[in-house]
């Protein structure tokens, strides 16, 4: 009896967000929007986090919504790469 390696390779998070900066080549700086409530007093905020994502050949433009999905580090700061544009 032969044994199938049957575990399926998991995408990472998915994140939508918009394009804050293109400046830096292959790189764009993604703003992310999350509506969260405090562990502790219970209020709702509005979060905002910046991630850098890998944009091959500079296809996106500040303003654009992007989708983007966590892969493996590609730099110290880049662990993102661009999906589609929404």
């Amino acid at each position: 009896m032969t044994t199938e390696n049957t575990q399926k390779k998991t995408a990472g998070k998915r994140l939508v967000g918009v394009v804050v900066s293109d400046k830096m080549t292959d790189t764009i700086v993604v703003s992310v929007k999350s509506f969260t409530k405090h562990p502790k007093y219970g209020k709702f905020m509005n979060k905002v986090k910046k991630y850098k994502a890998h944009d091959k050949g500079n296809t996106k433009n500040i303003g654009d919504t992007v989708t983007i999905e966590e892969t493996r580090p590609i730099s110290k700061d880049k662990h993102f790469r661009v999906i589609n544009t929404s």
